[in-house]
Formats: C-alpha cells, structure tokens, sequence
C-alpha cells in the first residue's frame, strides 16, 4: 500500500469521513456480511455496563453511533451514553438513528476530538471505541485521553480489526481488503479521499493483538485482555483504569 494512503492529518481523516457519511452504514454492513453487527453485541456482552448509579458511559469514534445504540439497548435504557466524534456528518446520522430508536433521551453526541476530549478526568464508568482507534492521528494520545476520563476501577474497551493467524485464512483476507474492499466500496462511496483504500491499509498497519494490549498498559491500563471475534479477523482488547492508592 502507498505510503501516501496513510495521510492521518486531522482534517483529511474529518473531510474522509463526512464524504462517505450517506454510505458510512451500507458499506459497512455489506462488506462485512453484517457481522459488525454481531461483533458489537457480543461486545456489549462481554463488557456489560455497570449500573446508571456507576456513572455514565462514553463511545468515542462513535461514526452512525451503533456502539452506543447497542449498549442503550443493553441497559435497557437505564444509562446514560456519550456518542463522540469529530466528523459532523456522521453525527448527524447517528442523532437520526438515536431519535429513530426513542434514544434521543438517553444517548447524547457531541462533536470532538479523540486527542482532546472535554471532559473532566474521572467522568466514564466506561469507555469503548470501534473500528475507530486506527484513524485517531495519535493513537497513544487518543489512548490516555480515554483512560484520562475513565473512572478509576472503570474500563476501556476497544474493538478494532486485527489481521488473521492462520494462514490459508490470512491469505483470503489480505486479498479481500487489499482488492475487493477498495474496489466495492470506493466504487459505491466515490471518496474523493480514497477512504476505502485508505481504510484497508490503516487495518493492515495497525499494531494489534499483544502490540495494541503494550500501547494500552502503556496508556496507564491493568489487566489488558485481548479476544479475537472471527478468527481474528476482529479482537476486542479491554483494560482496567488503575485505582488510585488506598481506594475501596
């Protein structure tokens, strides 16, 4: 993949993503077979919330907000969600989504930046985001600034695509994301950013597996578990904000 496809400016990634907003969905479920969908419920499984008394949650890179729309139907609409982004066009869609599912009350979304949230430290009980963490410019800052406003004892979870183990798999899946997926998706989208050539080649860069688990303790997480959804074709890594010394 051209070195140039990688462009991670701020504003290019912002721009990339309002252009392919009216798509954002559509694609997503096509060129996964829908089992994005599947991958998001079971993360909602395998990281529960807490109680509303816990304290609020937060999706960060939230897109069209389906993460955070699959949690408030996991709460059963007893928490109170923070959908954010910096990509207006996306939120305009999730707002829509949200108000569409009697949502509008419960999950909120606010335009910012992953590398700047503004939210006090220690606001989130929990803090996930998906498919998104490979297109904050700085990862590691994006990183401590979730684990900033994690609630000491609270969690980060991270659902991201990771590259396949096996090989015959392996092999199938680099042809499909570095041929198929491009082609499809750039065709439909018609990105004047190339973000569906874009998008393969940031997955195929990505450090995952036991280098994102390292970047995530370094960030100032504990007990970082990763586990591959699909044959690893996806992994949830989730960590544990250390509390502070003598807390209950």
């Amino acid at each position: 993949m051209p070195t140039e496809l990688l462009d991670k400016k701020e504003a290019r990634i912002r721009r990339m993503f309002g252009q392919i907003a009216p798509w954002y969905d559509f694609l997503n479920h096509l060129l996964s077979l829908n089992i994005d969908k599947r991958w998001r419920d079971r993360t909602a499984r395998l990281v529960p919330p807490g109680p509303a008394s816990a304290g609020p949650m937060l999706d960060l890179c939230t897109g069209t907000g389906d993460l955070a729309l699959t949690y408030d139907r996991a709460a059963n609409g007893a928490l109170s969600i923070v959908g954010a982004d910096f990509a207006h066009e996306m939120l305009v869609r999730a707002a829509l989504k949200s108000d569409k599912a009697g949502a509008a009350a419960r999950v909120q979304f606010v335009e910012c930046d992953a590398q700047a949230l503004p939210f006090a430290d220690n606001t989130f009980q929990l803090v996930t985001i998906s498919f998104g963490l490979r297109n904050v410019t700085d990862m590691d800052k994006g990183l401590r600034e979730m684990v900033r406003v994690t609630k000491p004892g609270g969690r980060v979870a991270v659902l991201e695509f990771s590259k396949p183990r096996n090989r015959v798999l392996g092999r199938l899946y680099l042809w499909y994301f570095r041929y198929l997926l491009p082609l499809v998706g750039q065709l439909l989208s018609r990105s004047k950013e190339s973000a569906y050539r874009y998008l393969p080649a940031s997955v195929l860069q990505f450090p995952d597996y036991e280098a994102l688990a390292d970047r995530m303790r370094a960030a100032g997480l504990t007990d970082v578990t990763f586990e591959p959804f699909t044959f690893g074709i996806a992994t949830l890594y989730v960590g544990v904000k250390e509390r502070a010394s003598g807390a209950t």
